[in-house]
Order: C-alpha cells, then structure tokens, then sequence
C-alpha cells in the first residue's frame, strides 16, 4: 500500500468530523430560519393589531368619495387565460374605487383568451396611439374597446413577448398616474383597490410602490367575478399551499414591510406610481423574476438618488389567485421562482451587505441570499447526510431527533402561529372545518411537500447557472368554476353544522 494513502482509521475519523460538522450546520440553520420566521410574524402580528385599531378611523370611505384621490389604471397580462379571463375582468370592473381603468394585454395566447373577452364585454376594434415610454420587444397587432364606450376597458392583442414585454405595452398604453398589476388568473376583493392605494394618499410625497395579499381561490365560491364563499378545495395539494400562503406572503411580507425591508411585491397584486416605472425602465424583459426585480431596482435607484420614498404591504385587500393543483404545474412554478430569485441576487450582487441600500442592502438581501437562496441546498443535505450518518452510527439518534424536531417541529408551530394570527386579525375561513383542514395542512406540508418543493427549488438554481431559455411557461388552469364545484360540495357537507360566528 502506498505511504501516501490515509489509515482506514483516519479516513473513518474524517468522515464521521464531516457528517458530524454538517449536522451542526444543519441544526443551527433551521433553528436560525424558522426564529426568523418566527420573529416576522410576530412583528406582524403586532402590525394587524395595530391595523384593526385604526380601520375605523382610516378614512377609506372619504378616499372613494374624494376627487383627489389618484386614478389607477389595471394592468393584466394574458396569456392562455382562457377559463378564468372573463371573471377576472368582470371582478376587476366591478372593484369601488373613484376613477379606474382596465388594460387587458392578451400576449399572444393560441387558445382563446381574445374571443372571450370580445364576446362578453362586446368589444370593437379602435385606433389608439400608444406613446413609448418604456420600451418593448414585440409590436401591437389591434386593440379594442367596448362598442359602447363603456366600461373603461381597454383589450391590446400583441405578439408574444413575455409577461414583463406585456406589462411594459399595458404602462405604456395606462393612462392615470397609478398603475396597478394583477395576474390574469386572479379575483380581487371589491375594497382592494381602495385599500392597496391608501397608503399613496396617506402619504403621496413618499409613497412609490405597493402590494397586497396573495389569498388562494381554490375551493373557493364565485359568482360573478366575485368571491361568495371563502372554503377549502378538495385536493390537498392546493390546501397546503393556503397554509404557506398565509405563512409567507401575508405574515412574512408584512413584517418586512413593517421593518422597511420589503423585497418582494406580488406581480398578481402590486401598486406603483407610473412615473416612477417610468423613470427606471419599466419591467426587465429579460428577468424572470420580473416584479421582485423591478422593486429591488426601484429600491437601488431611488437610494441612489437620496429620494425620500416608501414601498410597503398592505395585508388586508386580497387577490384571490388559483394555485397549482397539479405536482407538474406546482414544480414549473417552484423552479421559476426560485430562479426569478438567483438571478436578481446575482444582477444585484453589489448591493447585498452595502450600507448605502440601508435595510435593504445590510438585512433583506443578505437574508433572501442566506434563508431562500440556500434553503433548499442545506434542506436535501440533511435529508441525505442525517439517515446515512444514522445507518454509519456516527450520528447519535438523539441528536437526530433534535434535529428533526427544529426541522419540521419547530416549522410546525410557526405556520400555526401564522394561521392564528390570521384568524384572529381577518377571520376569513368561517367554517371549522376549513380552520381544521388549514391546520392539518400546516402540518402535513412537512412530510412531502416541503421536501418536494426543495428539489424543485435547487433545479431551479440549477437552471439559473445554466442560463436556460425563459417564457410564461405552461400553468394549467382548472378555472374559477370548477373551484365554485369544490365549495358547493363542501357546504353541502357542512352548511349545517359548523359555520363559526
């Protein structure tokens, strides 16, 4: 045997340090990232509490009222949205705000997204100068408006260009000063815009940018383009994303808000002042994380500039929005948002740890790079590493089941603290079997799926590096009526007996 070949002894030693040091790691890790999650709902539990002291004093009715208050235009690329376009519009028009306008932009779509709407809102052709004030890749073909004239909604049909390329056309063509983006495969609540907008008249010299709450609309009743009964789906694929939903984007969004760290505003539901969009560009075309993206380069521009400005969440209104029922849509989704976040930290490298970006540069973006970015990396390591150092026997079972424990135990009680918060500051799930099947979920989340969406996850990374082609992708739509099918059998099981006060 050569000399230069290690004992078996310490070859055994140097595995057995190795498995044991990333053990450490992985403990300290979930223990760091579930505090953290932790911490953030509590700052938002404090935030709603705060919030529902002053909704009686919030002066929303004078805003719908007043002539002063700022006029939106909406904003909602389309791309084979066939099932759900219609309802949408339909809630979208209906929505109380003073003076608003709707810009639908079917993005090319082969199925038949553009049909339905000019069937149902009878739309002509018109002639429309659209000025350039952000630029775009791929050119008008016709733009319609009601025969009527009314209501204020205006349909532009483009070649494909992407959904970034197909906001950058709707800003283009918007003609009030607040613009306003949601997905096509969303409802919005009938007070959302009104409330997504108080913050631009509470405080109109700094506020730039805006977001709401994502609520999931599977299960759920709607008639109308409105949401009629708030329920749980059927499939629990869906379910357990109500109870991430409510974990991450309503309470986590809302305690970043809270503390001025706020990275993230939902392209199904973001407010922006339209000059300020303007002023950088618009949306990246190239980004696939393009709403993130066009926030954090706000946040870069307007710190840049010394601007005194505000981009904030807003928990109350709510875009309904269906949610992937399928692991095929689910992991093309998971893939893409998880790429959509490498590549701004990778474009905005310079700003993470910077103190000239404030919060944003020495808190939000170091925590996306260390709690999402390597998240799913340090989650399939322990998976790997724990039971192979279990069977090798130089992992101790207890600290295994320490492990575990502030793994997926300590995930646990976050997501049911999340899911009380939310029960008690909006109470919008009035069954009891809703509020137990959401409870069950939060726990079952931990036995597949989070493992499940880590893979995805760390494939997305591995197409970030790879640099492969991006598009909207192909998110198979159920549509809203089916979901209406979900919740008329759930009342039908339970209207009698557990509707809470």
């Amino acid at each position: 045997m050569s000399t230069f070949l290690p004992e078996p002894d310490t070859v055994r030693g140097a595995v057995v340090a190795l498995l044991e040091a990333i053990g450490d790691v992985v403990f300290w890790y979930f223990l760091a990232i579930n505090t953290s999650y932790l911490i953030l709902i509590v700052i938002a539990a404090v935030e709603f509490t705060q919030y529902l002291r002053r909704q009686a004093y919030d002066g929303r009715e004078e805003t719908y009222v007043s002539p002063l208050t700022a006029p939106v235009s909406i904003l909602v690329p389309a791309y084979n949205e066939e099932l759900n376009i219609v309802s949408a519009v339909q809630a979208m028009l209906a929505l109380r705000y003073p003076v608003f306008e709707v810009v639908v932009i079917v993005d090319g779509s082969t199925d038949q997204t553009l049909a339905r709407l000019i069937e149902a809102f009878d739309l002509v052709p018109t002639v429309q100068v659209i000025p350039d004030d952000v630029p775009t890749r791929s050119p008008i073909l016709a733009s319609y408006t009601p025969r009527a004239g009314s209501p204020a909604l205006t349909v532009i049909h483009k070649v494909n260009g992407g959904r970034a390329d197909a906001l950058n056309t709707a800003i283009n063509a918007a003609r009030h000063p607040l613009v306003c983006m949601v997905d096509a495969d969303s409802i919005l609540d009938p007070d959302a815009l009104l409330a997504v907008a108080q913050p631009f008249s509470d405080d109109p010299l700094r506020a730039v940018a805006t977001g709401g709450v994502i609520r999931v609309v599977n299960g759920c009743t709607v008639r109308a383009g409105r949401i009629t009964e708030v329920r749980t789906p059927r499939a629990w694929l869906p379910r357990i994303q109500i109870a991430e939903y409510l974990r991450a984007f309503l309470l986590g969004r809302t305690g970043w808000s809270k503390v001025d760290g706020l990275l993230v505003i939902s392209g199904a539901f973001g407010l922006f002042r339209r000059d300020v969009v303007v002023a950088v560009g618009g949306l990246d075309a190239d980004s696939i994380g393009e709403d993130a993206e066009l926030v954090v380069r706000l946040h870069r521009q307007l710190r840049r500039e010394k601007k005194p400005y505000r981009i904030s969440f807003v928990g109350e209104p709510v875009s309904w929005t269906e949610v992937p029922s399928t692991r095929a849509v689910l992991g093309r989704q998971r893939r893409r948002w998880q790429r959509g976040l490498i590549d701004i930290l990778v474009k905005y490298v310079t700003m993470i740890g910077n103190p000239r970006y404030g919060r944003i540069g020495t808190v939000a973006l170091p925590y996306f790079l260390l709690f999402e970015a390597i998240a799913p990396l340090v989650e399939l390591l322990g998976i790997v590493v724990v039971p192979i150092g279990l069977l090798l026997g130089v992992i101790d079972p207890g600290f295994a089941l320490q492990l575990l424990l502030v793994a997926y135990g300590y995930a646990i009680l976050v997501t049911l603290t999340a899911i009380a918060v939310e029960e008690f500051a909006f109470h919008r799930y009035r069954h009891w079997r809703d509020l137990g099947v959401i409870t069950l979920a939060a726990i079952l989340e931990n036995f597949g799926f989070r493992q499940l969406t880590a893979w995805w996850r760390v494939q997305g990374v591995y197409q970030a590096v790879r640099r492969t082609k991006t598009d909207w992708g192909v998110m198979t739509r159920q549509g809203f009526d089916n979901t209406s099918a979900d919740a008329a059998d759930a009342a039908a099981e339970d209207a009698t007996s557990d509707r809470r006060p």
